[in-house]
């Protein structure tokens, strides 16, 4: 038998993955991103289309109405995907620190060197004026 929240999620699925994938193909989502969501996708579509398995899975977690297990899955892979993204901000950000601390100390060796420069290429003054 097939309800409306199995219907609603084998729509939502083939939604995702197709989004998904057309983001891929514009080159407006990485394709190392892209697994995760694609992952969730098949599982809510390999769930949604196999009723068995859906509850099998529902009775091991306890969940009295199969279908909402698909939810339950759904909310796991996205906080994969929250959990990686985290990982990914927290190492750019860590980069970008790196990043600014050595462009910090290159300016200020590129002062250092102007300065440098600039004494010691001044004109010596002379003591007799020029006529």
């Amino acid at each position: 038998m097939i309800d409306r929240a199995m219907i609603f999620g084998l729509a939502a699925s083939v939604g995702v993955l197709l989004l998904v994938l057309e983001l891929v193909r514009r080159r407006r989502l990485k394709e190392e991103y892209s697994l995760l969501w694609l992952a969730t996708a098949l599982a809510i579509l390999f769930l949604s289309i196999s009723r068995p398995l859906l509850d099998t899975l529902a009775g091991l977690v306890g969940i009295f109405y199969p279908p909402s297990a698909l939810f339950l899955v759904a909310m796991v892979f996205v906080l994969f995907i929250l959990l990686h993204f985290s990982t990914v901000l927290t190492r750019l950000s860590q980069e970008s620190k790196e990043n600014a601390q050595q462009i910090a100390l290159l300016r200020w060796q590129l002062e250092q060197a102007q300065k440098q420069l600039a004494t010691h290429n001044k004109p010596e003054s002379s003591s007799t004026p020029e006529l």
